[in-house]
């Protein structure tokens, strides 16, 4: 899918209990941003306010750097090199004592290594696109105030890599698809349809059947029960 500009917002008057956060929303999805600022953007309500948005890492590096915001929500699969390389980017901005960024991952992927890969990265917390924005404008809140925020089932996978040394094992075969293709094998491992994985994940049922035919070829499987067991055997599921 294209990459939408990248926007700044102007600011807001309102807060909620005296207190307002900024916030840079970064995900290559208009219409997830559009619905992200419908829920969260209401600053008299919420008491967040959103300072801009960006669609891709060298969008979100520069909206970032311009504004300055408290949290930054990031999607963990961008255009550019994806939210680990804006962590990377924006790392100075993120160690500073007085003024720090910080992070706050918000994706559709729930997979233990984009967790784990963005909180090594820099993230503060990592929560799923299921959230409510109730529970998102808490999460803001806490991340604003130095706390790590997880959705519930995520925790257990930083916990478990951290608890460990060991890096994670590679991949070859997973390490073929690329984010897109691991997000839709994953759905289709879980019993999805095309057209509610199309729904999910912002894209065309078109190009949802493109992307299983690339991880059937590339995986070399026949057909989505195979695809399930594969997935399954490598608890991707």
């Amino acid at each position: 899918m294209s990459s939408d500009g990248a926007q700044q917002g102007g600011t807001g008057d309102g807060t909620a209990g005296g207190r307002t956060v900024r916030v840079v929303l970064v995900d290559d999805h208009r219409m997830f941003r559009t619905g992200v600022q419908a829920e969260i953007g209401e600053t008299g309500r919420t008491g967040v306010e959103v300072a801009g948005e960006a669609a891709d890492v060298d969008q979100a590096v520069t909206v970032i750097t311009a504004t300055r915001p408290e949290v930054v929500l990031l999607d963990v699969h961008l255009p550019g090199g994806g939210g680990v390389e804006v962590l990377r980017r924006c790392a100075a901005m993120s160690a500073d004592a007085e003024r720090p960024v910080r992070f706050l991952a918000l994706s559709v992927s729930d997979a233990a290594e984009d967790v784990i890969g963005v909180i090594r990265g820099g993230a503060r917390g990592y929560v799923t696109k299921t959230i409510t924005g109730t529970d998102l404008v808490d999460a803001i809140f806490r991340v604003a105030d130095g706390d790590a925020v997880f959705s519930p089932r995520l925790a257990g996978f930083v916990l478990d890599a951290f608890a460990s040394t060991d890096a994670p094992p590679i991949d070859e075969d997973l390490d073929r698809l690329t984010q897109r293709e691991r997000e839709v094998l994953r759905l289709i491992a879980r019993g999805y349809a095309y057209k509610e994985i199309a729904k999910q994940l912002f894209i065309s049922v078109k190009t949802v059947e493109s992307h299983v035919s690339a991880v059937l070829r590339k995986l070399q499987l026949s057909n989505r029960h195979e695809l399930t067991r594969w997935a399954a055997a490598r608890r991707l599921v």
